[in-house]
């Protein structure tokens, strides 16, 4: 039924969408065809159909001969959409700072004292993770399914890059910082200030980055980024 099989290959799409995000498959990571069959137990067409959409949404390549590759991008690439990512995640804040519920309230509470756990640790990996979480639950409070889906799809792209961000404890202090103001306005319900401090904690941790590569010349940024 075309029904059925529309949903399939959503579900497909979906999970391998997921393992993108979370580093799960990394990028240059070949997707076999025939192991998706069985992962799935379903027939060609949905898994085919799975891989067109995350084709168009740029999260894989469909390479002739090679069958399906997560995306790799330039570093180039990755800086514009890191500069595109910023708006979009002030805009996210500025929205959840408007729309976000008591219970949302109490999960970003929740998530910014996970992070204070992970800085306590002083833990990159747990850090990141922490992190991820603060952000989701904004994506979730801004009430704006397109808005959360345009992120979710850019950060899924940028993650074959490897994440330096929180190697240094200072960069962790700073960030866990940075959620502080961005909660508060939130939770005050000061778009404004809430998304001046979005903006302000995604610049901080990739400004210095970006624009040293930013201005290399075309040859040394047109490889695409490391896996």
């Amino acid at each position: 039924m075309p029904e059925e099989r529309t949903s399939l290959a959503e579900t497909i799409r979906a999970t391998i969408e997921q393992e993108i995000l979370s580093g799960k498959l990394a990028s240059g990571a070949q997707l076999d065809e025939q192991q998706l069959l069985s992962r799935f137990s379903v027939s060609r067409t949905p898994v085919r159909e799975a891989l067109i959409r995350l084709a168009s949404a740029g999260l894989v390549d469909l390479v002739p001969r090679r069958g399906a590759i997560v995306s790799a991008i330039t570093l180039r690439e990755y800086v514009a959409m890191s500069e595109i990512l910023v708006q979009l995640e002030a805009l996210a804040a500025q929205l959840a700072a408007r729309r976000i519920t008591e219970s949302e309230r109490e999960a970003l509470r929740e998530a910014y004292a996970a992070c204070q756990q992970a800085a306590a640790q002083a833990s990159a990996d747990r850090y990141r993770e922490a992190n991820d979480g603060f952000h989701a639950v904004i994506y979730e409070a801004c009430r704006n399914e397109i808005l959360s889906a345009q992120i979710r799809t850019m950060r899924a792209r940028m993650r074959g890059m490897r994440d330096y961000r929180f190697e240094k404890p200072a960069r962790i202090r700073a960030s866990l910082e940075e959620h502080g103001a961005v909660m508060e306005a939130i939770l005050r319900g000061d778009e404004e200030a809430a998304a001046r401090a979005m903006v302000e904690h995604i610049s901080t941790g990739g400004n210095v980055y970006a624009d040293m590569i930013a201005s290399m010349p075309d040859e040394a940024v047109g490889a695409k980024a490391p896996r």
